[in-house]
C-alpha cells in the first residue's frame, strides 16, 4: 500500500502576505486560490519539483495554531538556492555544513520555519 504525503497545512494570520512570501519570494507554484463559501479561502502552493504542497487559508487552521517547525526543502545546490531566495528578499541563514549535509534556515511571516538541505551524493 502506498502512502504519500501530498499536502501540509500551514497556519497563517495573513493569507495575502503568506501567498506573496511563498509565490514571489520562495518561487512556489500557485496551484489554486479559491473561496468555496462561508468566509473560507483555500490557497495551495507547491515547491518547484515537489510532489508535496502546502495549503494556507482562512478557515483552514486556527490563527493560534502551533507553527510548523523545520520543514525541509531538499535542494541540489544550497548556495544557488540561498542566492535565489535572498535575491527575492527572503532572509536566509548562512549555510552550515553538518558533516556532509548542508543546511540553511528561514521562516515565513507567521513563524513557520524551513530548512534548506543539501545532501552529499
Amino acid at each position: 500500500m502506498d502512502m504519500r504525503l501530498e499536502l501540509v497545512p500551514l497556519p497563517s494570520t495573513d493569507v495575502d502576505a503568506s501567498l506573496a512570501f511563498y509565490a514571489q519570494g520562495m518561487g512556489f507554484v500557485l496551484d489554486h486560490d479559491v473561496e468555496p463559501g462561508n468566509g473560507m479561502r483555500v490557497v495551495q502552493l507547491t515547491p518547484p519539483g515537489s510532489s508535496c504542497s502546502i495549503v494556507i487559508g482562512v478557515g483552514m487552521t486556527s490563527p493560534d495554531a502551533p507553527r510548523m517547525q523545520n520543514l525541509h526543502l531538499v535542494v541540489d545546490d544550497i548556495d544557488d538556492a540561498r542566492a535565489m531566495l535572498t535575491g527575492n528578499g527572503i532572509a536566509v541563514s548562512e549555510v552550515q555544513d553538518m558533516g556532509g549535509v548542508k543546511y540553511a534556515h528561514l521562516s515565513d511571516p507567521d513563524g513557520n520555519t524551513w530548512a534548506l538541505q543539501q545532501l552529499s551524493r
